[in-house]
């Protein structure tokens, strides 16, 4: 296997570990899930905080939720599709979210921290780029219809998914974001 898939391979089977475990998990643990021995940890890893950092890389990569919502049909009524795309976006957002409170469990001292490689506000911007994109195509279609251009809509639609990822107290559910983002929230 080359070692860019192996790497890949160890993060997959690894993501679930860290959110469970946190920075305690063991390289027995690691080596286990991936089906790999404890050796080809360090083979592939100079360490576990870089294993870390991988795993916190990955979950904050869109691409998993990018590409379901490209295949999301575009016949599909735009209801629909902003439904599939919010369950997509909504995975993705849980996941990034359980990994990173997991990340910080046990998390290095402050001097250790400041050596190892952060997510750069580059590469978020591209993330969030890549996503109003990705929503954005699904208003296409209906693009006539809507008050706002397609690139306003999806902006907007983001950011409601993202609001609604920090779940409140009687938050409402997606199919009522979606249903007061197409329809408004005052009666006609």
């Amino acid at each position: 296997m080359a070692p860019d898939d192996r790497r890949r391979m160890i993060v997959r089977a690894v993501l679930p570990l860290v959110v469970e475990h946190g920075r305690g998990v063991t390289t027995a643990q690691i080596a286990r899930a991936a089906g790999i021995g404890e050796g080809t940890i360090f083979r592939v890893f100079q360490d576990k905080d870089e294993l870390f950092d991988a795993c916190v890389e990955a979950a904050l990569d869109p691409a998993e939720a990018l590409e379901m919502i490209g295949e999301i049909p575009a016949e599909l009524p735009l209801e629909k599709r902003l439904a599939e795309a919010a369950e997509a976006m909504n995975a993705h957002l849980r996941r990034m979210g359980a990994v990173m409170a997991a990340a910080v469990k046990g998390r290095p001292r402050a001097e250790e921290a400041r050596n190892r490689k952060s997510v750069t506000g580059d590469s978020r911007r591209e993330s969030l780029e890549a996503m109003q994109r990705a929503v954005r195509e699904l208003f296409v279609p209906d693009a006539a219809r809507l008050r706002l251009p397609v690139d306003k809509a999806a902006s907007l639609f983001l950011a409601l998914l993202f609001t609604q990822a920090r779940q409140m107290p009687g938050a409402p559910t997606t199919d009522e974001v979606i249903d007061v983002f197409l329809h408004g929230s005052v009666l006609a």
